[in-house]
């Protein structure tokens, strides 16, 4: 890196390495930082640029010496000792990584009184030549700064520092002063590196000792590796060689054999002890356990408004022209639906697991085989209008009392046959997350509790297919019309219900069928019954005997 050459040719790289150590590459580049930043600083050195040579030395003593012999001349021919090229000026040399290459280079540089700013480290880091960065696992590439490095980015600025010391006013004033009034250009940098004393960026205090030394302290880091090639640096202990007698060497206790915690504790975030896990469960304190439960009280109460309506204007035309035994099964139901939802919120418990799923299932079922009964009983309505229909005789209570009985018995041995053979029951899950107990209700057989689903998922398909055949018949109201729209929302909630609760855990897996369980509900009372509350208590001129029959012919 040449400051004084053209632009474009101030930093140049030779194209012969086609390889590079990882670790060399970091190095380099925390250097060329280092030097960008002290260029940058007017007040450090505000009349100097540092320029800068790197030679790789493959951790080869041999070509160490080769390597610093380039800094001592041309390589074109000048003999050794004498600078032909007055642009540049050697001030120091700066390495190498290994003991080995450092005394090398020092024989060599001591010859010519040639400062060197060295720092070993562990023979472990070399390498072969023919390790390619894209073939090394993760985990052994560090994201940060390493220790190497923060050396590095250390002795550059300790070098800028002596040279600061040399070329700055008041710093020449002291230093005459202290040293007899001798001028400071006739000793050697060395001398000045030793005295300097400074705060690096990161606020670490940096000088040297006696013995020329950098008196810093150490982490000690286990780096922990996990099968997934993940890692994390876990911190074991320090070296701090400024720290009071006694202190300056500690290990953390994570001890000298690892141990698993119990299941229902889990390490702290230093490792070296087991804590309790925390109990987690969809509670109704929770933010999200009070809205679902707020919406289902909501719900409960649209429901009790609107079997209010019916019930006071159960003689009006619109509420005569649907079977009032129908509507108060489904509105019962629909009723029965929202408050089951106060079953799956709150500590699971031995009663609340064995109900939950049954009766969100059987009253589920009453709402969908009403719906259902509604629907047929709309059809056969139509066709009885007809002269020399039979269908007239199966019209009536009879008919909607045996669909739902019968459609709501089946669900009912399906609950019966799953609570004798695997039932439901209340368990502690200590491995889905880290630092959680999730207490949860085991379905005890999830192919029960898929038939339950299953068949009401049958009848809602039943129902709306009716239904949406049924859509353009002169009907009352549009009553074919709501239905299949109700059912549309229905199976669109269920439909998507089963993804979303296969890919969640714990309180969030039984929030997703509390929110399907309102959702569905509140698509048939809306759908169905708003409607009709609408013309009874807004539109009464169009709740007449008249209007009925104009509709249904």
């Amino acid at each position: 890196m040449d400051p004084l050459a053209r632009e474009g040719k101030r930093f140049t790289m030779n194209g012969s390495a086609t390889v590079w150590n990882h670790k060399f590459k970091e190095h380099v580049l925390t250097f060329i930082f280092a030097i960008q930043e002290i260029n940058r600083n007017d007040h450090l050195l505000p009349n100097i640029t540092l320029g800068f040579e790197i030679y790789d030395n493959a951790f080869n003593p041999l070509r160490a010496v080769g390597n610093t012999l380039q800094f001592l001349f041309t390589g074109q021919g000048n003999p050794f000792n004498y600078n032909c090229d007055g642009k540049q000026q050697l001030v120091l040399a700066i390495g190498g990584l290994t003991s080995p290459n450092s005394m090398q280079m020092a024989s060599v540089f001591n010859t010519y009184k040639i400062p060197q700013h060295g720092f070993y480290v562990p023979n472990q880091d070399n390498c072969t030549g023919e390790e390619k960065l894209g073939s090394l696992p993760e985990s052994v590439l560090e994201m940060g700064m390493s220790g190497q490095s923060y050396n590095i980015y250390n002795a550059v600025y300790a070098v800028a520092h002596a040279l600061h010391s040399v070329y700055s006013p008041k710093a020449k004033q002291k230093e005459m002063e202290k040293h007899g009034g001798k001028s400071l250009l006739l000793r050697p940098l060395h001398a000045f590196l030793s005295n300097i004393h400074f705060n690096n960026s990161a606020g670490e205090e940096i000088f040297f000792d006696e013995e020329g030394s950098l008196p810093s302290g150490y982490d000690i880091i286990n780096l922990v590796t996990f099968p997934n090639d993940t890692f994390q640096k876990v911190q074991t202990g320090r070296m701090d060689p400024l720290a009071r007698e006694g202190k300056r060497f500690t290990m953390n206790a994570n001890a000298d054999q690892c141990e698993m915690c119990p299941e229902d504790q889990c390490p702290n975030e230093k490792q070296d002890q087991c804590i309790p896990k925390r109990i987690t469960y969809l509670s109704y304190g929770e933010p999200l356990g009070a809205v679902l439960i707020s919406f289902a009280l909501l719900f409960s109460l649209i429901t009790f408004a609107v079997i209010g309506i019916f019930v006071l204007l159960r003689k009006t035309p619109i509420v005569k022209a649907n079977n009032w035994s129908i509507t108060c099964t489904l509105l019962s139901s629909l009723l029965l639906c929202f408050l089951c939802s106060f079953l799956f919120i709150g500590q699971p418990r031995k009663v609340t697991c064995l109900l939950r799923q049954t009766v969100f299932g059987i009253t589920f079922t009453v709402a969908l085989s009403s719906v259902l009964a509604k629907t047929i009983t709309v059809v056969l309505a139509f066709l009885a209008t007809k002269p020399g229909n039979r269908l007239r005789r199966w019209i009536g209570k009879r008919l909607a009392v045996s669909v739902i009985i019968l459609c709501s018995l089946i669900q009912t041995g399906i609950c019966a046959v799953w609570l004798a053979t695997t039932p439901p029951f209340p368990e502690f899950d200590m491995h889905s997350q880290i630092s959680e107990i999730i207490v949860q209700c085991n379905e005890g057989s999830n192919t029960m509790f898929y038939i339950v689903l299953g068949y009401m998922g049958f009848l809602a398909i039943i129902s709306f297919t009716v239904a949406f055949l049924a859509r353009k018949l002169p009907d009352s109201f549009n009553e074919a019309k709501l239905i299949t729209f109700s059912m549309l929302v229905f199976c669109s909630v269920w439909v998507t219900f089963v993804p979303s609760y296969l890919s969640t855990k714990g309180k969030y897996m039984v929030a997703v069928e509390v929110f399907s369980i309102m959702a569905s509900s509140g698509g048939l009372l809306s759908c169905i019954f708003l409607p009709k509350c609408y013309i009874m208590i807004l539109r009464p001129d169009l709740n007449t005997r008249e209007q009925l029959v104009r509709k249904r012919y």
